[in-house]
């Protein structure tokens, strides 16, 4: 898939916190940081996220991201 965001920062889901309507999702970032997100249950259970799992962190600037 390629996206209109440049922002895109490589790492592991380290934690994983399933809430009512969210879930949290800690990545330990390929240089050592840490970002937190929140998504919808949906789109972690969409994407079957797990600890250990490698992802991408994709920082937007706006509220609309383009992907192909």
């Amino acid at each position: 898939m390629k996206l209109s965001a440049r922002n895109i920062l490589g790492g592991t889901v380290r934690e994983l916190h399933r809430g009512a309507v969210t879930t949290t999702v800690k990545i330990a970032l390929n240089g050592g940081d840490l970002v937190t997100s929140s998504i919808t249950n949906e789109a972690a259970e969409d994407l079957d996220l797990k600890v250990g799992d490698a992802v991408s962190a994709i920082i937007k600037s706006s509220d609309v991201i383009v992907g192909k």
